[in-house]
């Protein structure tokens, strides 16, 4: 209905029903006090309108700050996203009502101190959950403001995700204890990005550390926090430098550039890498003997040492032949005597590295008792044996499992399992064979030799012919293992994979003088492929062909796995950097890839599309934003390095 018309062109009898109509919208918009439907959606943050006390405040030593602002809001995790430095040793009450969001300190106040309530991301309108981004609140019980600041970005020390949610802290005491004696003096916590801004600093000469507070008492006094330190020290400035602001009047045209003078806070470009020293207490767990033959222990923790076994009550002279994990965590004992498996209770003392009260390792002896109990059988089955006492017992062949498919890389050694440890092998009664047109012809040289620490695991070794076909059989009765099973046949029919299949990748690392070592990734940044840096290049033969990115670690013990840090021991978590952009790889081509490692910033290496902890809801900068600072995240196109065909 169109309210605007003119009354007097209106019928006169509907003059009345027009009134009428009018009146009751009226009433209706009156009433109806929410958001009026249609329209453009609310984008925007909540806006402080006034705060008691007011920002800046100097003198002020009452314990309640309360904010208040245009709209509606609410609070979203207050105990975790809002960070209040001087850090607080009772928990802040933080409550909202309508427009009001109320402070309470429970903390005695400090003299002389300045107070930052650092609300990131907390603070959201009520119908659209818009974020007041990076709002920050301060005041002083003194007669001044501390004003200086120090900022950065914390990032995962093995893969430069960017880690949020992570507090930030500053010592004035630059000795080593304060982090793990003393709350921080100051504080923030990472946003999203992993970026952080340490606020209301003092003048003075700083220590920085990160740290995953479980415990919240803002020191590091437990061994599985996650932490992150520089040994470096920091003095904080300020200095008033020119700053322009860009006005579009579109999304490509410039309306206006502001200029104007703007503090600038420095260090701004701190980077943090965050780590765990991956600490465990040591113990044993436990043990199983589900079957009387073989018996596994369970430790808690990695062990640089096989525990001390001692038979207490059989002999303790070549007992057990023992499987070890790569850790050494899991150890199977089988058994070898059957006057010793067949006894249903083993008593022994282990004697062990065990974690202590002072969390320090130190030896333990341990005695045990290791039973079997049997498993009762149903009466059914009793019946079904019995009837068959007068048979020979079938034959109990010793399983044997092939891991390995029907096509093989060229340059794999195929594996297989056996179910038990093996005592002969008949080297006459185990074959190799390749199909050559359409006959099956034998191989004179390969190896099938048992894996060092891995008794029941034998590895085929050959140099295959590429793209060719082979045979591998085991007779029957090849091998036989200690407790006397023999094996039934085994036949392994598969193909090999033509060396025109892959592609061959020659990496130049710039800036590296010492051990170090490269891996391809797949797209969800896990590594495929591993080659060491020799001689200023890592090699990389026999690529699938595919998309890849890489990583660089800087091996200091050159050891081949990348070791994180230590804090006690003053040990950094080793390096570790990412190729900005993703190579492509095709078949039966070779890629010689030129790779300066300090080029890029670190914070800006690794590409988008792998960083997996993206912010749920990253936007993209303004054209403006990445002029002054750049993107947050690398999304460099594929580089490519010199190709040619093989």
């Amino acid at each position: 209905m169109n309210l605007h018309r003119p009354l007097h062109n209106r019928p006169g009898k509907g003059l009345a029903a027009a009134l009428a109509i009018f009146i009751g919208v009226c009433c209706f918009s009156c009433a109806n006090m929410g958001r009026p439907g249609g329209g453009p959606k609310d984008e925007t943050p909540p806006v402080l309108k006034k705060s008691n006390p007011p920002i800046g405040t100097l003198h002020y030593d009452k314990n309640k700050i309360t904010l208040e602002f245009d709209e509606i809001v609410q609070i979203e995790s207050p105990n975790e996203k809002i960070i209040i430095s001087p850090p607080q040793t009772q928990m802040p009450q933080i409550t909202s009502l309508g427009r009001t969001v109320s402070i309470v300190l429970n903390d005695s106040m400090k003299p002389n101190t300045t107070y930052t309530i650092d609300c990131g991301d907390a603070i959201v309108d009520n119908n659209e959950k818009n974020k007041l981004l990076d709002f920050s609140f301060h005041f002083s019980t003194g007669d001044h403001i501390d004003t200086l600041e120090m900022s950065g970005i914390l990032l995962n020390a093995s893969n430069l995700e960017p880690v949020s949610d992570m507090l930030v802290g500053i010592y004035a005491q630059l000795a080593d204890t304060a982090f793990t004696t003393q709350p921080f003096l100051r504080m923030s916590r990472t946003d999203e990005y992993g970026r952080f801004t340490v606020r209301n600093i003092a003048e003075g000469t700083y220590r920085i550390f990160a740290l995953k507070d479980g415990n919240r008492n803002y020191f590091f006094d437990n061994a599985t926090e996650d932490i992150a330190y520089l040994d470096s020290v920091f003095t904080p400035t300020v200095t008033m430098e020119w700053h322009s602001d860009t006005i579009w009047a579109d999304t490509s045209t410039i309306d206006t550039i502001i200029t104007s003078l703007q503090p600038h806070y420095r260090p701004d470009g701190i980077v943090l890498r965050a780590f765990n020293e991956n600490y465990k207490a040591s113990y044993f767990e436990k043990y199983d003997r589900n079957d009387r033959r073989k018996v596994t222990l369970f430790f808690s923790a990695p062990q640089d040492s096989l525990p001390l076994i001692t038979p207490l009550n059989f002999p303790a002279e070549d007992w057990a032949i023992i499987e070890k994990s790569a850790t050494n965590d899991t150890l199977t004992y089988w058994l070898r005597d059957s006057l010793v498996y067949n006894n249903d209770s083993l008593r022994i003392v282990a004697r062990y590295l065990r974690t202590d009260s002072l969390q320090q390792l130190s030896f333990y002896n341990d005695t045990m008792q290791w039973v079997y109990r049997e498993r009762k059988r149903s009466s059914r089955n009793k019946k079904k044996s019995d009837d068959t006492d007068t048979l020979p017992p079938p034959i109990e062949f010793m399983p044997i499992e092939n891991r390995s498919g029907t096509t093989i890389d060229y340059y794999a050694s195929p594996v297989y399992i056996f179910g038990q440890p093996v005592k002969r092998l008949d080297t006459l009664a185990v074959h190799l064979e390749r199909k050559v047109d359409t006959l099956w012809v034998p191989v004179d040289e390969y190896s099938f030799l048992p894996e060092p620490e891995q008794p029941r695991a034998y590895r085929l070794r050959n140099k295959w012919v590429s793209g060719g076909e082979y045979r591998f059989t085991l007779d029957s009765l090849a091998a036989e293992s200690i407790y006397g099973n023999p094996t039934n046949t085994l036949s392994h029919n598969f193909k090999v994979k033509a060396i025109e299949e892959y592609s061959n990748l020659l990496v130049r690392t710039i800036g590296i003088t010492g051990p170090a070592f490269v891996e391809l990734l797949n797209n969800s940044d896990q590594p495929i492929y591993k080659a060491r840096v020799k001689n200023g290049s890592a090699l990389f033969r026999y690529v699938n062909p595919g998309t890849y990115y890489m990583r660089l670690c800087i091996d200091s013990n050159d050891n081949g796995v990348w070791d994180t840090g230590n804090y006690r021991e003053k040990r950094q978590p080793e390096e570790v950097f990412y190729y900005p952009g993703s190579l492509s790889l095709r078949a039966n081509w070779d890629v010689d890839q030129s790779w300066d490692v300090y080029a890029t910033p670190i914070e800006s290496q690794k590409p988008y599309d792998i960083v997996k902890n993206k912010p749920k809801d990253a936007q993209t900068d303004t054209q403006a934003e990445e002029e002054e600072q750049g993107p947050i995240y690398s999304n460099q196109p594929t580089l490519t390095g010199g190709r040619t065909s093989r």
